[in-house]
């Protein structure tokens, strides 16, 4: 009994898990059919006889299947998702090419020598692979159509056994074989097939570097549109409040007359807090996201800006049309930072913002006659606006020897 277990297990130990890949490797095995009888259609319905009835028997199948090799890729790509589990992702980043430029890339040729060299070549191997299961089962199955054959054959035969069992463990043998080889070559396929169908090394590197500026993007859009929320909320809430509060403790100063001095002291008090508070959460407001840049735009925005500078600053904007929000926020900042490098550092007498397009490009000059000797990197905020700068794929660059001028000129990619 235990050698008969034994002998069980030793049979069906190669069948565990085999049944996927030979799946696979038979449907590739149709879909290889397919394409070997379109190559031997003319052969089958006439027989050429000149070098030029030849030539066109291979070449129009040919073209056939160069044609329909975006259909073999996606049937390709349906088996090894379907049999394997393995999704081999699309070349293409978007919708497939159409014929002609197919043909013209890269990704279509790889997949044209799958199809024509390597498909074939390993199509063979499976033929050769599922032949080696057959053989084996018959090996392994030798005693089942011994009991077949009449009764008198067996007697006559007698020592038939004693070769059965050769053959039947010649069929055990064969099944381990055979499902290493399954095994083996579905593996081998899916790397080929990752090679070949799908993106190469270079593709997966560009697509990602695609999917990571869009998220970048998509943040850098989100950080501005959560930044003009909060302003919105800071300016028709808190700041609201507090322009009711002091306007109210200024009505109680002028009208009750008959408060003692230290209630009097103590309404003074609160109402001058009260308007510095609204002076901070109004220079807070603007810091976070000017509401005239968003209802009137860069022109009118940058112009407040320099009419609250205590240096004298001259503005030129020459905009045709609107910009991107994002874009126009990241503009603002930037004077806004580099007018208050400015004062706090430059000792200049005068400023000068110049904004401009220049085709693709917004480009933001701004000019000092300070004292100079600014880089980045040197604690005046110019690391933290060349980051700005840099997350909406511009360049900020800084010209500022010692004793002036200096002059910054910022890049950024001019969305409409």
């Amino acid at each position: 009994m235990r050698n008969v277990t034994r002998l069980r297990g030793l049979v069906l130990r190669p069948l565990r898990g085999s049944g996927r890949p030979v799946a696979f490797l038979a449907t590739g095995l149709l879909i290889q059919f397919g394409v070997l009888l379109v190559m031997a259609l003319p052969w089958i319905f006439f027989v050429p006889q000149s070098a030029g009835t030849v030539l066109l028997a291979v070449l129009l199948p040919l073209a056939a299947v160069v044609l329909a090799g975006p259909l073999l890729t996606e049937a390709q790509h349906a088996r090894f998702r379907v049999r394997l589990g393995v999704d081999i992702p699309s070349p293409y980043g978007g919708r497939r090419p159409r014929q002609p430029a197919w043909l013209r890339s890269r990704a279509g040729r790889r997949q044209l020598l799958y199809h024509l060299v390597d498909g074939p070549l390993l199509t063979l191997a499976a033929v050769l692979v599922l032949v080696t299961w057959v053989a084996a089962l018959v090996g392994t199955s030798v005693y089942v159509w011994i009991w077949l054959v009449p009764l008198d054959w067996r007697l006559q035969h007698l020592g038939y056994t004693t070769w059965a069992g050769y053959l039947t463990a010649a069929g055990i043998v064969l099944l381990h074989l055979a499902a290493w080889l399954s095994r083996a070559l579905t593996r081998l396929d899916t790397r080929v097939a990752s090679v070949l169908l799908g993106p190469s090394r270079a593709e997966q590197l560009a697509r990602r570097v695609e999917v990571l500026t869009e998220s970048r993007a998509g943040l850098v859009d989100v950080v501005d549109a959560e930044r003009r929320r909060i302003e919105r909320d800071l300016h028709d809430g808190a700041q609201q409040r507090l322009v009711s509060l002091a306007v109210n403790l200024g009505i109680a100063k002028a009208t009750l007359g008959d408060l003692p001095e230290d209630v009097r002291r103590v309404i003074d008090e609160a109402h001058r807090e009260a308007k510095e508070a609204i002076e901070e959460l109004g220079s807070l407001v603007r810091g976070l996201h000017p509401a005239v840049l968003e209802d009137r735009g860069l022109d009118a925005a940058l112009s407040g800006l320099a009419a609250r500078v205590p240096v004298p600053v001259r503005v030129t904007v020459d905009l045709a049309a609107r910009l991107s929000p994002t874009i126009e926020s990241v503009a603002y900042f930037v004077v806004s930072e580099a007018l208050t490098n400015v004062v706090k550092h430059a000792e200049a007498s005068e400023a000068e913002v110049t904004v401009e397009r220049a085709g693709a490009t917004l480009l933001v000059v701004i000019r000092d006659d300070g004292m100079g000797g600014a880089r980045i990197g040197a604690g005046t905020g110019l690391s933290g606006l060349a980051k700005r700068v840099a997350s909406v794929d511009g360049t900020l660059s800084v010209d500022s020897p010692a004793g002036g001028p200096t002059v910054i000129t910022v890049e950024l990619p001019c969305v409409p």
